[in-house]
């Protein structure tokens, strides 16, 4: 059902809208808001109104085909056009445009409307989106990169489902304790494998031989997928390659292997160890005494030495000047085979980087432009980056295509992605693992189906699902799926007054449904994630909490808003 209600056309009092009460509102008209439209109404049953600009532009005909759903359409998100929604009535409202500022604006008028309004914002200015939650009583700020690229990383590891987040600069994971863990255990998870049985959560100090998968946090300890498939002879052929084309290593090598002749011939002319020592050096700083008496062997010496000490004391300079200015003696670390090659630099290309090195990855990042967000994040990390245009050839080698385990395609745009794919499977065939970023859902679904080892993936479909559950449920930030079941993760502020105050860590996790990760005191904004159990929660502290739907119901009940009246 499609109403309209134009700015002009103020004098027909407009017919109120068909969900009168308890409905999700969604603005937007973007790939993001038809699916979490799509997944409201057709998983979960809902009545959903959609606020637009115009149902023919964009996926406002996608959107308007969808049943249960009703299209308002307004040039803003005015407080009129927040009236036709009926934001008055409704349980929670998406804001997911492209403009942060208008979207935090209407979050205000919103909550104006409704005080008991959930609110789930996407936000595209991180900076921004950290702060935006805490202007609003009920509102949770998600971020489609950051949903997207666990999927994105697990596509490329051949994982059915990823079991692995980020949060807060952290990436965290499910893995199995026999794997030998370095990094910090979270608690462990007694998963079992009848959905109707309940998964539990182990304080890690608590943890025995029942226990058999943990969540930790990723440190970045080298992972090596292809120490098995590697020829010792091959390895080394690389490795001596890798050498000579190194910037200054070719160079290096040659005056090295003429000083060894030098010294050689000083020790054939009779001249004794410590004199070939000597002598060599002085002939290399030019600091020799020529005599016409000399023999052949040892006049050759002297010419090799002193040649080769001129060439070698500027290049030894540049070495150190460059080193000086920066920070780093070879222009670009090498990529060492069996890594990751990400092409994008942008919001999704370097979440998908920085979580790959943290899970022990090696990474190689494509972008053709060097001033793109995640170039120096990946030179800070130390990981090999090359600017240039993804789809030549010439740069996929200089980015180790023929010895990478997978290939992500992650830029903005779906014509690079594809033909970068094109080119790297030409280049390697089906030997190579192939993620593609791709904003067009049915291609991305005919890609899949067409080609083999090639998985495509849309941003606005992977991070629906996560909106989705944030509208129906308050401050989720992810699900992790694990076996036949599915933990959240919340982000809950103690409010004035709640049931949740005043009592520790220890008492809320004592049914082990619930698991405390990080906890921020007020007016703190970093996260501790080794909070003392005995600590009690006071108004204003912020948690992040992995529990079940049931566990996260003791933080969530008597933890509503507390709404001051003038």
């Amino acid at each position: 059902m499609v109403q309209r209600r134009h700015n002009y056309d103020l004098a027909m009092p407009p017919p109120p809208p068909p969900a009168t009460g308890s409905h999700f509102v969604v603005c937007g008209d973007n790939p993001l808001a038809y699916r979490i439209a799509r997944e409201l109404t057709r998983r979960y049953g809902e009545d959903v109104v959609v606020l637009l600009a115009d149902k023919l532009r964009n996926h406002g005909p996608q959107i308007a085909a969808l049943a249960g759903v009703t299209v308002w359409e307004h040039a803003g998100l005015t407080d009129e056009a927040l009236a036709d929604a009926g934001v008055a009535s409704a349980r929670a409202m998406a804001l997911v445009g492209p403009d942060d500022l208008a979207n935090f604006h209407a979050a205000l008028r919103a909550q104006e409307l409704n005080p008991d309004l959930r609110l789930v914002v996407a936000a595209y200015n991180r900076r921004l989106g950290d702060h935006i939650s805490g202007f609003l009583r009920d509102c949770t700020v998600l971020s489609r990169s950051q949903l997207a690229a666990p999927a994105l990383v697990a596509a490329a590891l051949g994982e059915i489902a990823p079991s692995h987040v980020r949060l807060a600069g952290r990436t965290l994971y499910v893995a199995k304790r026999s794997d030998g863990l370095s990094g910090q255990v979270l608690c462990g998870l007694t998963v079992p494998d009848d959905p109707g049985e309940i998964t539990r959560l182990v304080a890690p100090e608590d943890l025995d031989d029942s226990v058999d998968l943990v969540l930790a946090v990723a440190d970045g300890t080298p992972r090596d997928p292809l120490a098995r498939q590697r020829h010792p002879v091959r390895s080394a052929l690389r490795m001596i390659t890798r050498l000579l084309w190194n910037k200054f290593g070719l160079v290096f090598g040659v005056l090295l292997a003429l000083a060894i002749i030098g010294f050689t011939l000083l020790g054939v002319a009779g001249h004794t160890p410590s004199d070939v020592i000597y002598l060599g050096i002085m002939d290399m700083t030019g600091s020799a005494l020529t005599e016409t008496k000399d023999h052949g062997a040892e006049k050759l010496a002297q010419v090799l030495l002193t040649a080769d000490g001129m060439a070698l004391l500027p290049l030894v300079t540049a070495i150190i000047v460059g080193a000086r200015l920066t920070g780093r003696i070879r222009s670009e670390p090498r990529p060492r085979g069996g890594h990751v090659i990400v092409v994008g630099g942008g919001e999704v290309g370097t979440r998908v980087a920085g979580g790959l090195h943290d899970l022990g990855f090696d990474v190689v990042l494509i972008d053709q432009n060097p001033a793109a967000r995640g170039v120096p994040v990946a030179r800070n990390l130390g990981l090999p980056v090359v600017i240039g245009d993804a789809p030549s050839e010439r740069v996929l080698r200089r980015a180790g295509v023929d010895s990478a385990i997978a290939l992500i395609s992650a830029t903005s745009n779906d014509i690079v992605n594809l033909e970068t794919a094109m080119q790297a499977r030409a280049m390697r065939g089906d030997d190579l693992r192939i993620v593609l970023r791709l904003f067009d859902d049915d291609l991305a679904r005919r890609v899949s189906e067409t080609l083999g080892n090639v998985v495509s993936r849309s941003v606005s479909y992977l991070a629906a699902p996560a909106f989705a559950v944030a509208m129906l449920e308050h401050k989720v930030l992810r699900t992790i799926p694990v076996g036949r079941h599915v933990l959240v993760i919340a982000d809950v502020r103690v409010e004035p007054g709640s049931d949740i105050a005043g009592r520790p860590l220890a008492d809320l996790e004592r049914d082990r449904l619930s698991r405390v990760l990080a906890l921020a005191e007020r007016g703190t904004p970093r996260f501790d994630w080794s909070p003392r159990r005995d600590r009690r929660l006071v108004a204003g502290d912020r948690v992040i909490v992995l529990a079940t739907r049931a566990g996260l119901s003791t933080f969530l009940a008597g933890n509503r808003p507390q709404v001051t009246t003038p």
